[in-house]
């Protein structure tokens, strides 16, 4: 590149990146301000403009310890939790449908389905929750054994991997009541296992589809030279797939993290006291008080400030995971 042209791209950069970075910078001196720094009009340069202060930050650490410490440890222990959880098993899925043939029967599909529907309709009934899903079950092997063999069409891998997406289309509002008459059921509102057991089912089909995707760019003559040699396919998916796949999992873990830590919904309706996160504390804070900017900008810069560093350390492995598979041929 010319002179000229380095010089138009590197000011470009330059502009996107303070594009990009000012609504953190605005954030971090916002809650180093007093109230009447805030309300006063906007400025922008500590020392300068304003005498930065602690008090926001005093006031969230330390007056409320309490109020911001346990929706803290709940958002990291459900949202790494979950994260993992979920990359383990859609990692695993998506590795099965990349190589493995699967022809599930779309009848046998069907009495799972409706098997499924007769659990909860029996729950809703006010039957308790074991014996419905046992009876259900019960009646889902009963069937296959005794109809299922006569059903002839089935589905490919293709089919199953995105009938797994679609699920992540469906609309958390769509589900949440559902969702919570099941834990209610079972007595697991207000607890950390039922967010992460939430998270990871509703994460799950991103796992597998981002993944079945960088799996699909390893050379499948790596694990058949490690099958000749005599190593089992869990041998060769442990030792050979997963260690160069460590990109993928990488950047693929920090997006189901992100959409766990974030998350709303679903955590409104699932927690209270006990499990609440901090996006719920944040919007707590806003309409019990109002919009007191100082005071929300340390409950953000808090919860952003983790993924931040992580996305930082990351980073190597992150652009690797994201571009591998982008360009085929």
């Amino acid at each position: 590149m010319s002179l000229r042209r380095k010089a138009v791209a590197y000011a470009l950069l330059i502009g996107w990146t303070i594009v990009v970075l000012f609504p953190i910078y605005w954030l971090a001196i916002t809650s180093l301000k007093q109230p009447i720094q805030v309300d006063s009009g906007p400025v922008y340069v500590p020392f300068l403009d304003f005498k930065p202060t602690l008090d926001a930050w005093k006031y969230i650490l330390v007056d409320l310890q309490n109020d911001t410490l346990r929706p803290y440890v709940n958002t990291v222990v459900v949202g790494v939790v979950s994260a993992t959880v979920a990359l383990a098993l859609g990692s695993t899925a998506a590795y099965a449908l990349v190589r493995f043939e699967y022809r599930p029967r779309i009848g046998v599909v069907a009495l799972f389905i409706g098997s499924l529907a007769l659990a909860l309709v029996a729950m809703a009934l006010g039957a308790p929750a074991e014996i419905a899903i046992g009876g259900s079950l019960a009646v889902f092997v009963i069937l296959v054994q005794t109809i299922g063999r006569r059903f002839r069409r089935a589905l490919g891998n293709s089919d199953v991997a995105f009938w797994l997406i679609s699920q992540r289309m469906l609309p958390p509002v769509a589900v949440v009541i559902p969702i919570y008459v099941l834990f209610q059921r079972v007595h697991l509102l207000d607890t950390q296992l039922a967010l992460i057991v939430t998270y990871v089912a509703t994460n799950l089909p991103i796992v597998v589809w981002l993944m079945r995707d960088y799996f699909s760019t390893i050379p499948i003559e790596l694990e058949e030279s490690a099958a000749v040699d005599g190593a089992s396919p869990f041998r060769i998916f442990r030792s050979i797939v997963l260690p160069v796949a460590v990109p993928g999992l990488v950047a693929t873990f920090l997006f189901v993290l992100v959409f766990a830590w974030n998350e709303y919904l679903l955590a409104l309706f699932l927690s209270s006291a006990n499990a609440q996160t901090m996006p719920l504390t944040v919007a707590a804070q806003n309409a019990t008080r109002g919009p007191q900017w100082w005071y929300m900008s340390v409950l953000i810069m808090i919860m952003i400030v983790p993924v931040i560093a992580m996305t930082i350390v990351l980073e190597r492995y992150i652009s690797r995971g994201l571009l591998v598979g982008a360009v085929k041929g």
